[in-house]
C-alpha cells in the first residue's frame, strides 16, 4: 500500500476469500476497499444461512457491482475502489426449496470465471485473465504472453507470480515477491472443492524459480 510517493505498508493483504467458492482482489483506496470486502463477505454468508444455498456466481458479481456503485460519491472525490472478482459456480444436487437435505458437490462445479469493474459499478466478464491496480498494464502484458487455456494449476500459479514480478519491476506502487523480507504475494486457488490460499513456503518456491530464470536470462 502506498501513501503518495511513500510505501505505507509492505505486507497488506489485497486478495481475500469472498466465500467458499470465490475470491476478490482490491485496488484503490485501501480503507474503503477493506470495508467493502468485509461487508461483501458478511452479505454472502447471510444469504447462505437464510436461503440454505450459496448465491450464484453471477449474483455475487452483481451484488459487488451494486456495492461499488454505492461508493460513487467517494470515488468522484478521489477515493475510488476497483476490485477484481473470480470464482466457480457450484450448482446444488437438489432443489433447496423442496429438499431439506440439498447439498453441493465439487463435481457439479462450472469452469472458473473472472469479472472486472469500473468505478461506477460497471461489470465486465473477462476472458482467461485480468488484473487491476496501477501495475495492471504490466501484469496483463506479461500474462498475455504466457497464458493459455491448457495450463495446469502449477503453471497458472507460476504465471501469476511472474506477472506480479514483472508489474513490480515497472510500477513503484506494486509489491512483488520480497525475498529479503520474506514477504510473498497472496495466491489463492479456487476450484469446485473450495478456496485455498497457498502457503508462503509454496509461493516462495515459485518466486525463487521465477527470479532464477530471470537471472539466467540476464547473463
Amino acid at each position: 500500500a502506498t501513501m503518495g510517493n511513500l510505501i505505507a505498508s509492505r505486507d497488506i493483504d489485497k486478495v481475500f476469500a469472498a466465500d467458499e467458492y470465490s475470491v476478490v482482489g482490491i485496488a484503490g483506496t485501501a480503507g474503503i476497499a477493506g470495508e467493502l470486502v468485509r461487508l461483501f463477505q458478511v452479505e454472502l454468508e447471510h444469504y447462505e444461512k437464510i436461503e440454505g444455498t450459496t448465491l450464484s456466481l453471477d449474483g455475487k458479481a452483481n451484488r459487488l457491482a451494486a456495492m461499488i456503485r454505492g461508493n460513487l460519491g467517494a470515488a468522484m472525490q478521489g477515493l475510488a475502489v476497483v476490485p477484481l472478482f473470480a470464482g466457480v459456480d457450484v450448482r446444488p444436487d437438489h432443489d433447496p426449496a423442496t429438499d431439506e437435505e440439498a447439498v453441493e458437490t465439487p463435481s457439479a462445479s462450472l469452469p472458473g470465471r473472472i469479472f472486472g469493474y469500473d468505478v461506477t459499478g460497471g461489470l465486465y466478464e473477462e476472458r482467461g485473465y485480468h488484473a487491476v491496480g496501477s501495475g495492471s498494464l504490466f501484469a496483463k502484458g506479461s500474462l498475455k504472453k504466457i497464458w493459455n487455456q491448457r495450463m495446469g494449476r502449477d503453471d497458472v500459479v507460476s504465471a501469476v507470480v511472474e506477472a506480479l514480478y514483472d508489474a513490480a519491476d515497472e510500477d513503484s506502487a506494486t509489491g512483488g515477491p520480497d525475498m529479503v523480507r520474506g514477504l510473498m504475494p497472496s495466491v489463492f486457488v479456487v476450484t469446485g472443492e473450495g478456496t485455498r490460499r497457498l502457503d508462503d513456503e509454496e509461493v516462495t518456491t515459485v518466486a525463487s524459480e521465477v527470479i532464477a530464470q530471470r537471472q539466467e536470462q540476464a547473463l
